[in-house]
């Protein structure tokens, strides 16, 4: 347990990593996942219970477990005076390379993050994505035994998130096992090969992306309405109707409903009925398997992050 007066961070978590694995750990914001990264690198002390990384204990052997880990936080620890290269060289030194090795591993580095045309400029030069994507460079620069990224790749654009995604397996490829906090179901269903669903500091789902998906029974409806000033008669009509497996959901952006359904085609057209009587206007609907977005939905009343992408 870990908590800050009266509030509480973490709360009776029980979480295993086995070896070589992808473990995901999903949740909306506050959910307890940066605090349990925390934990697990020796950053903050659990208020009680136990935690060991390796076979050391995060407390009594702290030494040890910073020994074994690398960190990406969801910060950027870089230092803005040194140029992109030199940053991720002093840490190679700091990981006891010699000097040769870390030129050459921040090299490999810098072209595999997509910086080496930048890597002469000073940090305080660089755009937020260029930053992000330079922290995690960082944290590549030794092969850790355990490897802890929360939410690694916030901010950046699909093309260099891929890019970072690849990078995670090439590691991964390595032997590293590998602790990814992320509100992107996406990278979840991309990376992990077991996902744990926080919420409140508890744990509340775990398995791997097709058995989480499963825990939901039937399809997903999801309709298009044509004209925006109909979608909330649309849904009122659905949730009225009784038939569905839950309450509609309201994508106003979109012009969409999503609901959950048991019967497959049969809920379908009693939904194109009910909008048809009530000279509601279709203008596309799908029918598909539930996905982890839809999981998550399900299990925390709240929808998942959207990506927001910086300047790069």
């Amino acid at each position: 347990m870990v908590d800050f007066g009266e509030t509480v961070a973490l709360d009776g978590l029980n979480l295993q990593m086995k070896e070589g694995e992808v473990l995901g750990l999903l949740g909306p914001n506050g959910a307890g996942k940066t605090t349990a990264v925390n934990v697990l690198t020796t950053l903050l002390r659990p208020t009680s219970g136990t935690a060991t990384v390796n076979g050391y204990d995060v407390v009594e052997q702290s030494h040890q477990v910073r020994e074994q880990i690398g960190l990406a936080g969801q910060f950027a620890a870089v230092d803005e005076t040194l140029s992109g290269r030199q940053n991720l060289e002093m840490v190679g030194r700091l990981y006891h390379l010699s000097k040769a090795e870390s030129k050459s591993r921040a090299k490999d580095i810098l072209q595999q993050i997509t910086l080496i045309e930048s890597a002469d400029r000073p940090v305080r030069t660089y755009s937020g994505g260029m930053r992000r994507r330079l922290d995690l460079g960082a944290s590549l620069m030794f092969t850790p035994k355990v490897l802890f990224l929360d939410e690694p790749t916030t901010g950046l654009d699909p093309k260099t998130r891929r890019d970072m995604w690849q990078a995670i397996r090439d590691m991964v490829d390595q032997g590293v096992t590998l602790m990814l906090t992320t509100q992107y179901l996406e990278e979840a269903d991309e990376l992990a090969d077991r996902i744990m669903m926080i919420d409140e500091g508890a744990l509340i789902a775990e398995g791997t992306s097709d058995e989480l998906k499963r825990q939901l029974r039937g399809d997903i409806l999801e309709i298009e309405i044509k004209d925006k000033s109909n979608l909330d008669n649309a849904a009122k009509l659905l949730t009225e109707a009784g038939s569905f497996s839950s309450e509609p959901e309201v994508d106003q952006a979109l012009q969409t409903i999503r609901v959950a359904v048991e019967a497959g085609i049969k809920d379908l057209q009693v939904a194109l009925k009910l909008m048809e009587d009530s000279n509601i206007q279709v203008q596309h609907v799908n029918l598909s398997q539930p996905s982890l977005d839809d999981v998550f939905l399900e299990l925390t009343g709240k929808k998942p992050a959207k990506v927001e992408v910086e300047d790069d």
